[in-house]
């Protein structure tokens, strides 16, 4: 591997990338990564120079997020007509510019001596620049190298005290560590036994934090999550919000009567203003349990002659009446999807469905519902920003995520946003609801244990209780990223004072 030179080296490094996106969800194979990082060391250890490793590193990176976001073609085939063209740039585009992230680790990986320095700069490199994706250009921190243990219990347990972040800086450097078996003695026998005695303790250790963990539920709360799976054409079609809207009304009509205190319907579930439609506002309020409240996905706009005219992505919280008790606006809103970056260009405009972009809420905030512990609501894809869910000022008690991914229909992208749940939940040690139109909702404990769901592209209400948090922040809550990120960045300094490479 190390001595291929030209296309054969682009090549291999790019099967490489794209066995690695085998550990991602659903597939969740976290072995292959212990077979691509290895492969994609001795590349750089066999590549001329900085430059030649970073080729290397790009090629990698195209063929791992390639992989890894295919499912973004699905939204463009929405509406093939219109769309469909834009495949080859959405999905190749993304994920060349995304693969420059790897190609910058990758370089500097080789500017460092071979062996265990080399292992470790990519380790650290990978980390800070998968920290620097999830803010730069407003951030899209998807699939970071940790989520690959998110359909593991035990192993995401070091979340509540490093974050994603943290278990992917251990587990780039445990992947890439069998690339030491070549240079023989005791770095190869390190290499062999390593790896696996330290992935045997961290689930070890995760397992012992699970043997004690509670299943302990806040009492009177009953929630009804409903799930229409009204697939993504049915949902946009022209003058199809009220049949949508009934189908909601629907489900939640079968729903236990008496258990139920509070429902839940899914992003922009109500897709009209009620501002502007009182058709739906008494909608709404045909959906309230006796003495609770519907927590909903809608489309908020100004009243009609307010100037100017804004747009917002809600949440409502409805009273039996009717009456908004509690509005919260999406703040991280989607490139190109909720608004349209750039829109000056000449002709850009044209590939976005309207012309006026959604507003931006003003971040996370904590709401107070009647018969709820205060929650932190997320709409969306707002959900896998590590360290960015909850509002500092006031601490929720648990966290709701509505989300629409009928746009991916049956892919890999709505299992990797559950995924993103899970390690939210356990980061924040707070329990997670999740409300999607077409799959995959849920309800996560602060452990990121799984206690109800209804599977993707399933229909259904789902009746859970709402898992108690826990008794404190974690470690993560408290610091965030920093930590991390400062380890990362002395440990990636020391490295580069001490072991450069001699050419």
């Amino acid at each position: 591997v190390a001595g291929l030179r030209g296309w054969r080296a682009a090549a291999a490094a790019f099967a490489c990338g794209l066995a690695a996106a085998a550990a991602l969800p659903p597939v969740s194979f976290a072995p292959a990564l212990f077979a691509a990082f290895p492969l994609l060391v001795w590349q750089l250890d066999g590549a001329a120079g900085w430059r030649g490793a970073a080729a290397r590193g790009w090629w990698f990176g195209f063929g791992h997020f390639l992989a890894g976001t295919f499912w973004i073609a699905n939204a463009l085939l929405v509406q093939p007509d219109r769309f469909a063209w834009l495949i080859p740039f959405a999905t190749a585009g993304l994920s060349a510019c995304l693969a420059l992230y790897p190609a910058a680790a990758c370089a500097f990986a080789r500017l460092l001596r071979a062996g265990w320095p080399r292992v470790c700069g990519l380790a650290c490199a990978w980390t800070a620049l998968e920290m620097l994706r999830g803010v730069a250009f407003t951030g899209f921190p998807w699939n970071p190298i940790g989520s690959v243990w998110a359909d593991y219990p035990p192993m995401i347990q070091s979340a509540a005290l490093v974050g994603v972040f943290g278990i992917g800086l251990a587990t780039a450097a445990l992947a890439a560590w069998p690339a030491l078996l070549a240079r023989g003695g005791g770095a190869a026998r390190a290499a062999l036994f390593g790896p696996p005695l330290v992935v045997a303790a961290l689930w070890a250790g995760g397992a012992a934090r699970l043997s004690g963990a509670g299943s302990a539920a806040v009492p009177g709360v009953g929630l009804a999550i409903v799930q229409p799976a009204i697939d993504q054409r049915d949902k946009i079609a022209p003058g199809a919000s009220g049949r949508n809207l009934a189908r909601h009304l629907a489900w939640t009509a079968r729903a236990a009567p008496g258990r139920v205190t509070h429902v839940v319907w899914p992003e922009t579930a109500i897709q009209r203003p009620v501002s502007r439609a009182p058709a739906f506002r008494e909608a709404a309020a045909r959906a309230v349990p006796v003495g609770g409240y519907l927590l909903a996905g809608t489309v908020r706009m100004t009243p009609r002659g307010v100037r100017p005219t804004r747009v917002w992505n809600s949440l409502q919280v409805f009273d039996s009446r009717g009456e908004v008790a509690a509005v919260y606006d999406k703040a991280h809103l989607v490139p190109f999807g909720e608004y349209l970056p750039l829109r000056w260009i000449p002709g850009l405009s044209g590939i976005a469905a309207g012309g006026l972009d959604f507003s931006a809420g003003p971040g996370p905030r904590t709401l107070a519902v009647p018969g709820l512990p205060p929650f932190g609501a997320l709409i969306c894809y707002e959900i896998v920003f590590p360290g960015a869910v909850v509002d500092p000022e006031r601490r929720p008690s648990w966290l709701l995520n509505l989300t629409n991914d009928g746009w991916f229909g049956d892919s890999t992208g709505p299992h990797q946003h559950f995924a993103a749940a899970r390690l939210r939940a356990v980061e924040e040690g707070l329990p997670v609801v999740r409300a999607a139109n077409s799959g995959i909702s849920g309800v996560i404990d602060a452990y990121g244990r799984v206690q109800a769901r209804l599977g993707l592209g399933r229909a259904g209400v789902l009746e859970a209780d709402l898992p108690a948090p826990l008794a404190g922040p974690t470690p993560f809550a408290r610091a965030g990223n920093l930590p991390v990120a400062a380890f990362v960045l002395v440990c990636a300094a020391l490295l580069a004072w001490r072991f450069r490479a001699a050419g």
